[in-house]
């Protein structure tokens, strides 16, 4: 173990620290998304929507012994007691209300994750039964909250306006009656495609239909009056 970096785990809200024993011989990193599949009369396969995504885990194996001198003490004391260090980290936070955040780190990686399971599995003991060897199966699951996702996924929100391609025969009154049942509520295309006279439409030029209520880059919401029904 001269010389070589050893991996860690330090809980994110106390700064406590624990250093692995033995560095791991392997982890491995797992990441899903769920979609679901929505079906729909006559097409010939279903419309898959995107949901949402899993944590990210990590899952690693560590070896724990206290046959020799360890952070334990000397040669056979109780390895439970470094144990003991690692499902610490799934103990509750009397602050949080829950187990705190860690980060897992080794050279240039980090991980913020919890601590979701970790499995022990007893190898060696004293002849009085104290075991002085553990291998531990850990699980790590990724830690997000709203703040963290909020700073690192910038998301733009979704443009739900629509194009038009003028024809012979429009007029952006007549657009506006088709897209919003109001006539009167032209105003709105034209703003948002610079048009100074809505008597003259170019065929062929492609207009975007902005979703009412619009504010134009002046200030001025437009929106649509409710139809009338016919009695």
């Amino acid at each position: 173990m001269s010389g070589l970096e050893r991996a860690t785990l330090t809980n994110a809200v106390t700064g406590a620290r624990v250093a692995v024993q033995f560095n791991p011989e392997e982890y491995t990193v797992e990441r899903a998304t769920n979609f679901a599949q929505l079906a729909v009369p006559g097409l010939s396969a279903p419309i898959v929507q995107f949901v949402n995504g899993n944590a990210q885990t990590i899952d690693l194996d560590l070896l724990l012994d206290t046959t020799e001198a360890s952070p334990a003490g000397g040669p056979g004391e109780d390895v439970r007691r470094l144990v003991r260090e690692v499902t610490g980290f799934m103990d509750i936070d009397p602050e949080l209300h829950a187990p705190p955040p860690v980060v897992f780190a080794w050279g240039q990686f980090t991980f913020m994750c919890v601590v979701a399971k970790v499995s022990q599995n007893f190898v060696l003991f004293r002849s009085d039964g104290t075991p002085l060897r553990a291998k531990l199966k850990v699980s790590l699951s990724e830690y997000r909250n709203a703040e963290l996702e909020a700073k690192e996924v910038k998301r733009q929100t979704v443009d739900y306006t629509k194009t038009h391609v003028v024809v012979q025969g429009d007029s952006l009154a007549l657009l506006a009656h088709q897209e919003y049942s109001d006539a009167t509520a032209w105003r709105a295309i034209a703003v948002r495609n610079g048009i100074t006279d809505p008597r003259s439409l170019t065929v062929g030029a492609t207009l975007s239909i902005p979703r009412l209520p619009y504010t134009d880059p002046g200030g001025v919401v437009h929106t649509a009056r409710p139809a009338r029904e016919v009695s």
